[in-house]
């Protein structure tokens, strides 16, 4: 059995960071489709607003700790590297 050092190569896309752009993007579009007429409750344009914001805000709060926690990977295995050195 050989021992070997296995090398990952990391794409340079981040595809969660895209997933969140292109579903705030659809937030948007979706907003689009549902923003009142007239004779719409008065009600509706707030909740619609606050809606939106919400779910921007919060794609925004889980890309925040997906970046922290790819940091904090690449912390340990700039630690884990330097251990072997």
């Amino acid at each position: 059995m050989r021992h070997g050092t296995v090398t990952i190569r990391r794409s340079r896309i981040d595809w969660k960071g895209l997933g969140y752009l292109v579903s705030i993007a659809s937030v948007f579009f979706l907003g689009a489709v549902a923003w009142p007429k007239d004779g719409d409750p008065a009600w509706h344009l707030p909740v619609l607003i606050a809606g939106m914001a919400t779910s921007v805000i919060g794609m925004g709060f889980r890309y925040k700790a997906h970046l922290d926690q790819q940091k904090e990977l690449r912390d340990v295995e700039s630690e884990e590297q330097r251990r072997r050195e």
